[in-house]
């Protein structure tokens, strides 16, 4: 199948989720010899910190204002099988034009959902889905699932959901030999965001200034100057995604944080738990509903809800960690692959062909 996606990014990991996603997924749908085109906005702060040009399999559209590609992409999607717009977009409402003309299967993936339901619960304007919702698409996708699938459909009029959840590739997230720059007690990835603050309060910075002897990494961007800092925290502004492994290998624990929306949501685990879980490092994570779905806490993964926890799970010894980051990985590689992820996609396509004829 020939799929024309219209998303984010997959050209650079800067400061967004979706990209480490879909190189995974475009990867396992190559393998299983789908054809991918990604159309992408060039954008100046993903310019600046673009870390892949190319991808197997696929091919990468980088323009600069959507009239420049327009006639292109319209003249793809008629021979496109399967024709996707994602969350974000910075030309969704465009795309979503082209797509719902053409005779492709169409797919909506919200890779989003919970901020996607925030803003219309608080009136804020979504600009990557129109005021006819999502009921011409003959497929919508979800990061999320649980509750968020239902509101999908009562709020946005989707006709049929289904959840496609984060993945990991584990050719890009395995474990590596440690490095010293990266060695620490308790690491943290992530790009800063307010309303993960709280948390990062309390289950990440209260443990550095209870344990001044630890040490404590933390790698992200957009952390701003008055963020406080603390002498045994250490910092990387950017860690690009074949830097991850290594981080992740030379951290003894790595603390996993749900953004408010997320976690109010549930059954949204980040693409960070994955790749962590791929690496065998021990996950210390928040708590949300839906978490044991993916991951069974106290025997593949830590869960805290205070720092107290957090100080509890630093006291383990090396080998009760060791094991958990073992299961862990064995349950990622089973069951959250980029390659299981490929393939429950084209079960979902092939269900929505039956269900069109």
């Amino acid at each position: 199948m020939h799929f024309v996606i219209f998303g984010l990014t997959i050209s650079s990991s800067w400061g967004n989720g979706h990209a480490t996603l879909w190189r995974g997924l475009c990867g396992a749908l190559a393998r299983l010899g789908h054809r991918v085109t990604f159309f992408e906005r060039n954008v100046p702060y993903y310019e600046a910190h673009r870390d892949l040009t190319e991808f197997p399999g696929g091919e990468l559209r980088l323009y600069g204002n959507w009239e420049s590609i327009r006639a292109d992409a319209e003249r793809l999607l008629t021979g496109a099988d399967v024709a996707m717009v994602t969350s974000y977009c910075p030309d969704g409402l465009a795309a979503t034009d082209l797509v719902l003309a053409s005779r492709a299967r169409k797919i909506f993936y919200d890779l989003d959902t919970p901020v996607t339901l925030d803003h219309l619960e608080r009136g804020v304007p979504l600009t990557y889905i129109g005021p006819s919702g999502l009921a011409g698409f003959d497929l919508v996708l979800s990061f999320t699932g649980g509750r968020s699938l239902t509101a999908l459909q009562q709020r946005l009029g989707a006709r049929r959901v289904a959840p496609l959840y984060g993945s990991v590739d584990p050719a890009a997230h395995r474990p590596v030999a440690p490095e010293e720059q990266y060695r620490c007690d308790l690491s943290y990835i992530g790009t800063y965001a307010e309303d993960r603050q709280e948390g990062l309060r309390k289950l990440f910075l209260a443990p550095a200034q209870a344990r001044p002897e630890r040490r404590f990494l933390i790698a992200g961007a957009q952390y701003p100057a008055q963020f406080p800092w603390l002498e045994n925290l250490f910092f990387v502004r950017h860690i690009a995604p074949p830097d991850h492994a290594a981080l992740y290998s030379s951290s003894r624990l790595t603390l996993n944080l749900t953004r408010r929306a997320m976690a109010r949501s549930g059954y949204c685990p980040s693409g960070r738990l994955f790749e962590a879980a791929a690496c065998a490092t021990p996950v210390l994570s928040d708590s949300w509903e839906g978490l044991e779905q993916f991951f069974e806490p106290g025997r593949e993964i830590l869960v805290a809800r205070k720092t107290e926890e957090v100080l509890a799970a630093l006291a383990l010894p090396d080998g009760v960690l060791r094991k958990l980051g073992a299961r862990a990985r064995e349950r990622a590689l089973a069951e959250h692959s980029a390659s299981r992820r490929a393939a429950e996609l084209e079960g979902l396509l092939n269900d929505s062909v039956v269900q069109r004829d």
